[in-house]
């Protein structure tokens, strides 16, 4: 284990993750906007680890995320509307200056995104009310999925890919099973304000975590089961956010 220290990170707001991990790279959201930080994972000779950037897109990089499958496949959302997918060097070689792939524009600013945990080269994107499936060797989506009437606030796979999770500004939680149907298999009210929210699946259970704000502006986790979607299990109050 080591401390990581002397790393300039940006301060942006999205409903997106600001670091992420390989086996290889740490990716985290830069000052300047439309850039990502990259540090590899092991230490140089003497302990030291080199900052570099990677420019990616022409407005604020809002999400990112290694693929499962290739450990130095990077994907990355952006306020531009568009979606690029990136391959890291090996070692110490310069940061790439072209991505490997690009979808979009989509319409609006990307969100959200997240690579398929067990279907390589699928990938989903949240942007505005809509969600994206996405074949990467094809570059043409695969599906696009409904039932949100506002802004998608997060996504997240289940981790044997059968299902995805959304959070939605509605205040609601939906469960997909895309190979089914583009609409939403369930859905219920899950906090009751609507500033962001985040929704995770509980490892390989049929469990789902939220967090989010209460009417009062509190902070809360809730605990989710998905076989008994009509209620939080528990409910966590933590904090008031004065925001």
């Amino acid at each position: 284990q080591a401390w990581i220290g002397g790393i300039r990170a940006g301060s942006i707001t999205s409903c997106g993750n600001q670091l992420k991990a390989s086996s290889s790279w740490i990716a985290f959201s830069a000052e300047a906007a439309g850039v990502l930080g990259i540090v590899p994972l092991g230490c140089e000779d003497g302990g030291k680890r080199t900052v570099s950037q990677l420019c990616c897109h022409s407005d604020v990089v809002t999400d990112f995320d290694f693929s499962p499958f290739d450990q130095l496949l990077l994907a990355t959302g952006s306020a531009d509307e568009m979606v690029k997918v990136w391959r890291l060097p090996q070692g110490s070689q310069d940061m790439p200056s072209v991505a490997g792939l690009t979808l979009g524009p989509v319409g609006c600013p990307v969100d959200v995104l997240q690579f398929h945990p067990t279907g390589d080269g699928v990938l989903a994107s949240g942007a505005g009310k809509g969600v994206t499936l996405w074949d990467l060797g094809q570059q043409q989506p695969l599906t696009a999925l409904g039932s949100h009437p506002d802004q998608l606030q997060s996504l997240s796979w289940k981790p044997d890919g059968r299902l995805l999770g959304t959070s939605c500004k509605d205040k609601k939680l939906r469960i997909f099973d895309p190979r089914a149907s583009p609409a939403a298999s369930q859905s219920i009210p899950g906090h009751e304000h609507n500033k962001d929210s985040r929704l995770l699946w509980m490892g390989s259970s049929d469990c789902l975590i939220s967090v989010g704000f209460s009417q009062m502006r509190e902070r809360e986790v809730k605990l989710w089961d998905t076989r008994q979607f009509s209620g939080a299990m528990l409910t966590v109050t933590l904090d008031t956010s004065p925001g």
